[in-house]
């Protein structure tokens, strides 16, 4: 049986994240991927927003890592030629009671470190983008948007270049812990038998079948994950936007918002649909729901304006007592494997947190 020090399981931004971080760390690293090729999943279907750490409960791993990640992501982004913009972003309230919830916004954002967010009242709002129409908008100078596939192939460069290994079509099957570590089986057309001193499970939507694959984790340490799907419509015209427009967040998500692309190319979403399965097909019945949405900072929007895009899936882990949702990494200290490291929940803002997460995982795995 072949021995490597590290295995990554998951070849999404965030594994990507993690696989380079440990092979720049010195680390004999494989990454391994079910499907052909990287960042398929959760990766593939996102709005490729840089959050500024905004919404998150101050003192949660959301809010630390975004914060810490967004100055990475920047960074990395820009050393490494990655196509991005920071443009900014106005959450907007459509009526005095929703400004009220803009201040608590503001005032988590300033809690978790955000210092740059400033209250606008409609007139202001206006002035920055004058097709909107709102009572007061949050303005974040410092969102932005990245090219998201750009991203993980420079993740993937780094990786390989500091020796790091990335297996496609290895479907991970189980692990057994021992003495020397643990032992990792694969699936695929040539299944892998190897052994290894740490396993990461940054398997995404997976991540929770994946871990109770592995002998002796205990099952109440694997959270049970609820999906949230979210649809997008993309606009058949310019949008008169130079930013991104987010309406308050509802539950589930952030509220059907506009996004950009690095081409100016807008879509709308994603709302929040709870499903059973995965599915990724648009209903088009969903866009009347949408266009009410829209209709509130945007009055303009015409029905032919929009058609079905594409859709992604949130892992959602409750929190307790159904409390606010936060990313869950669980080193040994909590479930008593050594060498093992679990990711869950590890939605939005998984990507913008990517290399702060892969940073808190070498932490964890230096101990």
């Amino acid at each position: 049986m072949d021995q490597v020090e590290a295995i990554v399981i998951g070849a999404g931004v965030v594994g990507l994240a993690i696989a380079r971080a440990l092979a720049l760390a010195g680390r004999e690293v494989v990454l391994i991927e079910a499907a052909g090729a990287i960042g398929t999943g959760i990766s593939a279907r996102s709005s490729e927003v840089i959050h500024a750490g905004i919404y998150y409960e101050p003192g949660s791993l959301k809010a630390e890592l975004c914060v810490k990640g967004r100055a990475a992501l920047y960074a990395f982004c820009k050393s490494h030629g990655v196509g991005h913009s920071r443009i900014g972003k106005l959450i907007v309230a459509a009526s005095a009671d929703e400004r009220a919830y803009l201040e608590k916004l503001a005032a988590h954002g300033a809690a978790n470190g955000v210092d740059d967010l400033e209250i606008l009242d409609g007139a202001a709002a206006r002035a920055l983008e004058p097709a909107l129409d709102v009572h007061a908008a949050l303005f974040s100078p410092s969102t932005g948007i990245v090219d998201s596939h750009g991203l993980m192939l420079a993740l993937q460069g780094d990786m390989e270049a500091a020796g790091g290994v990335l297996a496609l079509g290895a479907p991970f099957a189980g692990a057994k812990p021992g003495p020397e570590g643990l032992t990792v089986r694969t699936g695929g057309a040539t299944p892998l038998l190897l052994g290894c001193r740490l396993l990461v499970n940054a398997a995404g939507l997976d991540a929770p079948d994946l871990a109770r694959r592995i002998d002796g984790m205990p099952a109440h340490l694997v959270p049970e994950q609820t999906l949230a799907k979210g649809n997008y419509f993309t606009c058949g015209r310019k949008v008169p936007f130079s930013r991104l427009i987010y309406p308050v967040p509802e539950p589930g998500g952030l509220g059907t918002h506009l996004t950009l692309d690095l081409g100016g190319q807008g879509r709308f979403g994603p709302d929040v649909e709870w499903v059973t399965q995965r599915d990724y097909q648009v209903d088009p019945a969903r866009k009347a729901a949408m266009m009410a949405s829209i209709r509130r900072y945007w009055p303009d929007v015409r029905e032919e304006d929009l058609a079905p895009g594409y859709a992604g899936i949130r892992p959602k882990i409750p929190g307790p007592d159904g409390g606010p949702q936060d990313f869950v990494i669980q080193g040994p200290v909590v479930h008593g494997i050594d060498g093992l490291v679990n990711l869950f929940g590890i939605e939005s803002p998984g990507l913008t947190s990517c290399l702060a997460i892969a940073d808190r995982v070498l932490a964890i795995a230096k101990k």
